[in-house]
C-alpha cells in the first residue's frame, strides 16, 4: 500500500502472559487493574487514527465507565452491521479492508494508525498491511479467552525493536519484515 504519509500502521495489543488480549466473555476490565492511558502516553501522542472491529467497539462501549480517556484521534470501525443509531465519535466504514486502513491512515495524517481488534488485526496481518507491532505484555495469566493471534494467520516474521518496562507493564514493539 502506498500512501504519502509518514505515519505506521500499527497493531496494538494489550496481552496476558498466556496470550489473551481478551478474558472468557472477551472481558478486559483486568486491563485497567494494571494500565492507564499514563503508562507510555508516547504511544498515544503518536496515533493519529484508531481502526477498531465491531466486537472491540462493543466491549469498549460496555466499559465506558472505567475508560482511561485513551485519546487515540479519529475512531474508525470496520463492520458488516453499522449501528441503528450512529455514534458521532465514530465513524463506520463497510468497504474492505484495505480501503479501511487507507480511509483510517488518511485520517491519521503524518502520526501512526492503530488497529485494535482481533480480527481486523489479523486481516491486516494476512494482507501485509501492516508495519509494526506493540505488545503490553501484562502480569497475569487469564487461562482462556481471545487469543492474540487468530487461528489460520500464516506465519508472519518479527524483528523486535524496543522494550520497555513501566511497573508490571512490559511494552513490546516489533517490525513486520515484509
Amino acid at each position: 500500500m502506498t500512501d504519502a504519509s509518514t505515519g505506521k500502521v500499527v497493531v496494538n495489543r494489550v496481552m496476558s502472559l498466556d496470550g489473551f488480549i481478551a478474558g472468557p466473555g472477551h472481558t478486559m476490565d483486568w486491563i485497567f487493574e494494571h494500565m492507564t492511558s499514563a503508562t507510555f502516553p508516547e504511544v498515544m501522542a503518536a496515533t493519529g487514527a484508531m481502526l477498531i472491529g465491531r466486537g472491540t467497539y462493543e466491549v469498549g462501549k460496555r466499559m465506558s465507565d472505567e475508560n482511561t480517556g485513551y485519546d487515540g484521534g479519529a475512531q474508525f470501525v470496520l463492520t458488516h452491521r453499522p449501528p441503528d443509531e450512529p455514534d458521532p465519535n465514530v465513524t463506520f466504514l463497510t468497504c474492505d479492508i484495505e480501503e479501511a486502513v487507507a480511509t483510517a491512515r488518511h485520517a491519521a495524517g503524518d502520526k501512526n494508525l492503530e488497529i485494535l481488534g482481533a480480527d481486523v488485526a489479523g486481516q491486516c496481518l494476512q494482507r501485509g498491511l501492516v508495519d509494526e507491532i506493540l505488545v503490553y505484555v501484562l502480569p497475569v495469566l487469564l487461562g482462556d479467552g481471545v487469543r492474540f493471534a487468530p487461528p489460520g494467520l500464516d506465519r508472519i516474521d518479527l524483528e523486535p525493536f524496543s522494550n520497555i518496562q513501566s511497573g508490571g507493564v512490559t511494552m513490546l514493539r516489533f517490525h513486520v519484515r515484509k
